[in-house]
């Protein structure tokens, strides 16, 4: 565990402020659900809490079917990193931060279908690869990660198929979380 040399006191409701400079570090927004841990030593930790995380399994097998189906790799991301992926190496995405990009596209709930020469979104930070399609995973009206095509040597825009998958796979993961 990395020491950060701040020190915060609990307040007479038990409450206890996050420093701003550690929750901009690890992506931490007001709403944000956290969970807590104790370990033996006596520490107390906080853990970023994300549904998509806790399913990875049922989003791994979303990842392959839909790889199967539609040809090309997909990436399937919580709020801010990478979970589940197929039809790219493992090791080269793997625990990857979401880019600025998508995170707006979770954010403002839009998606994103490329067409022709628009513009080129990199879900992934530290990647070459590109979206063909990204949309947000909305479970109970709260934006829990997004389901991403990402384009290959035979597919450099999206069809109707990626796009049908896209939403379907968003709104699947959907409905296991809630």
């Amino acid at each position: 565990m990395k020491a950060t040399g701040i020190v915060r006191r609990i307040d007479d409701l038990g409450r206890v402020v996050i420093p701003k400079e550690i929750r901009r570090t690890m992506r931490i927004r007001e709403g944000d659900p956290l969970e807590i841990y104790t370990n033996s030593e006596g520490e107390v930790i906080f853990k970023k809490y994300s549904a998509i995380s806790e399913m990875s399994e049922n989003a791994s097998y979303v990842a392959d079917i839909m790889h199967k189906i539609a040809g090309c790799g997909v990436l399937i991301f919580d709020k801010d990193h990478v979970v589940a992926s197929a039809g790219v190496p493992k090791k080269e995405i793997a625990e990857r931060r979401a880019s600025d990009e998508l995170e707006e596209i979770m954010d403002n709930r839009t998606q994103y279908f490329r067409k022709g020469d628009s513009r080129k979104i990199f879900p992934a930070q530290g990647t070459e690869y590109f979206a063909l399609s990204a949309v947000p995973i909305l479970a109970g009206g709260d934006v829990s990660g997004a389901v991403v095509f990402i384009a290959n040597e035979k597919y450099q825009e999206v069809t109707d198929l990626q796009k049908s998958l896209t939403s379907a796979g968003a709104q699947f993961l959907a409905k296991k979380i809630e």
